[in-house]
């Protein structure tokens, strides 16, 4: 259970339209006044920082201008991941107006690999380029850029990584997590720095704002899908962003990937992630991020049908790699003994799809919850994609591995990294040791965070409008979890093709009724099946059925009784393979 916040702030937060539940939930995401409160549920674009205290950004603005005004040919260039190809569209769609010497640029995955390549260069020289804008990449790129620069190409470079020791010799680096930046919010994505490099445009050149505005769909699609916090400037770039895809007049391709996933009700934050992200990733892993550029640029409904019926084969290419390769993946659990009593793991099979091992790693965290590298290889070297477990910085456990890896870079949550073949034993041995020296035990337990126990008969339609009003929803304002205690069920099924799934109606001593849907929770049957009360987490959301709306719950966990915490399942598998 989350701890309780100061009584005195949940007092001045309750009023007649915010019951002290409410207040509790707002005090608990750092809200302490009413003006603070009706600012979180009414976040504004006047909010938004000044662009130009980002280091820098007069520099990258005046280099800007000179070639517009010199007619210089630029190049747009950006990662192949989601963050990196909306950043792409957002930027090559405010400067297209302004100039005929544009070019995008997204480096294949396989062949050049992650972030500024020699062949972009190349290929910018080749084309009489005299800047290159780097988006979501090239904080690290420092041979790079200094090879360009012999060439007689300038670099901006915008980027949201974690800066090495040294700096490239851009004109202009644009990166709040710059130790000598001192712009007031850290946590932007890629697309987001983009999105400030054309608000500080647009100001310098009169452009009315509302033009940069138009792309806000993009930057919110960038921070779903790149698991920002949703705080600070990402909430406000987010929740107007958010407002543009629910629009009458989505984007053609934005409309036309929402078509071929059947999608029709409202977006949210989870969407982007789990509908539109998928498939906009799917362009780079399956065939190249470039489809996924010209998609989002797409200016009629003809021309994004075409590259979304690409670009969702590919999606269907890319679930069924994924498929297979977890699959595999998961089957070396049986097989490596050193696997077995890990506090980590790494994997490695060098006939892996280099696009899915992300995703596989994410996958195998929810089977096995440790700190995971997959790795796999792809001309001459090994490639691998790192993704951590709550609180556990997977950054920093690779950085203690720099003197095996060629490169390396990202988050604290997720990260990628090139080897030599023969260093792969010694990385797993090394990581291995890293991650037993450096993470706590408390963390190797998995935990749902309960944020506030209530009663089923405060689950109410006026209560959940006030929680829909506190979205958009994600890192650091996740969606709150409840705690209901003494329950019971009725009409409990399993259902889904493959019984996964768990459907019942619960109830609780003289109050309401509620529908409840547990995905994948369907090993619970026997709990809600017979006559003994439970306790129940969930997370209250509207059920959108043959035009019918109505509330449900979403179970998250659930435990027989009514006193106690809820543990979950992986917590009883580590207790017993400890004991």
């Amino acid at each position: 259970m989350k701890p309780s916040p100061d009584p005195q702030v949940v007092e001045a937060l309750t009023t007649p339209r915010s019951p002290k539940a409410l207040a509790i939930l707002l005090a608990q995401r750092g809200i302490r006044t009413e003006a603070e409160a009706t600012a979180f549920y009414h976040p504004s674009l006047h909010e938004l920082h000044d662009p130009f205290l980002m280091k820098d950004m007069d520099r990258a603005v005046e280099r800007i201008n000179q070639a517009l005004r010199d007619k210089e040919p630029i190049m747009v260039y950006g990662d192949y991941d989601v963050d990196g190809t909306t950043s792409v569209a957002l930027v090559y769609s405010m400067l297209s107006p302004y100039t005929d010497r544009l070019h995008h640029y997204v480096p294949d995955r396989y062949t050049e690999g992650y972030g500024v390549s020699i062949r972009g260069i190349d290929t910018a020289a080749s084309l009489g380029v005299k800047l290159i804008i780097a988006l979501d990449c090239g904080i690290k790129a420092l041979a790079q850029v200094a090879y360009a620069k012999e060439k007689g190409i300038d670099f901006i470079i915008c980027d949201h990584h974690l800066p090495g020791e040294a700096l490239p010799e851009a004109v202009a680096v644009l990166d709040p997590k710059r130790s000598d930046c001192g712009y007031p919010y850290k946590e932007l994505s890629g697309c987001g720095i983009g999105f400030k490099l054309m608000q500080a445009f647009a100001k310098s050149n009169n452009v009315p704002f509302r033009k940069v505005e138009e792309t806000l769909d993009l930057v919110a699609i960038s921070i779903g899908c790149d698991i920002v916090p949703l705080t600070g400037e990402n909430r406000i770039l987010a929740h107007s962003g958010l407002k543009l895809l629910n629009g009458r007049e989505p984007r053609p391709g934005i409309r036309s990937l929402l078509g071929f996933s059947n999608h029709k009700r409202p977006l949210t934050i989870t969407d982007l992630v789990f509908t539109l992200g998928p498939r906009i990733n799917a362009a780079g892993r399956i065939e190249h991020g470039q489809q996924a550029v010209e998609l989002l640029l797409a200016k009629d409904g003809r021309e994004a049908d075409n590259i979304a019926n690409l670009v969702d084969a590919n999606n269907l290419m890319r679930r069924e790699l994924d498929r297979t390769i977890t699959d595999e993946a998961l089957a070396m659990f049986a097989s490596e003994d050193h696997l077995k009593d890990a506090w980590s793991t790494v994997v490695f099979n060098p006939a892996w799809h280099k696009g899915v091992i992300g995703i596989v790693a994410s996958r195998l965290i929810e089977r096995h919850y440790r700190p995971t590298v997959v790795l796999t290889e792809s001309n001459g070297m090994v490639s691998g994609s790192a993704r951590s477990v709550k609180g556990f910085n997977i950054h920093g456990a690779l950085e203690a591995c720099r003197d095996l890896l060629e490169r390396h870079g990202g988050h604290m949550y997720a990260a990628g990294l090139t080897m030599k073949p023969e260093n792969v034993g010694a990385f797993r041995d090394r990581f291995e040791a890293v991650v037993r020296g450096t993470l706590d035990p408390a963390l190797r337990i998995p935990e749902e965070e309960i944020d506030l126990e209530i009663g089923l008969g405060e689950v109410a339609p006026s209560f959940f409008r006030a929680l829909h009003g506190m979205e958009p929803f994600g890192p650091m304002n996740m969606k709150p979890v409840f705690l209901t205690r003494g329950l019971t069920a009725m009409n409990a099924r399993l259902i889904g093709a493959d019984n996964a799934h768990l459907k019942f109606t619960v109830k609780a001593p003289g109050r309401r009724e509620l529908d409840v849907i547990g995905f994948g929770q369907g090993r619970h049957l026997n709990v809600v099946s017979g006559a003994q009360p439970f306790s129940m987490l969930y997370t209250i959301e509207e059920n959108h059925w043959n035009g019918q709306v109505s509330l449900q719950l979403n179970m998250k966990d659930i435990k027989p009784g009514t006193e106690g915490v809820l543990m979950n399942e992986r917590e009883h598998d580590l207790e017993s393979t400890s004991a």
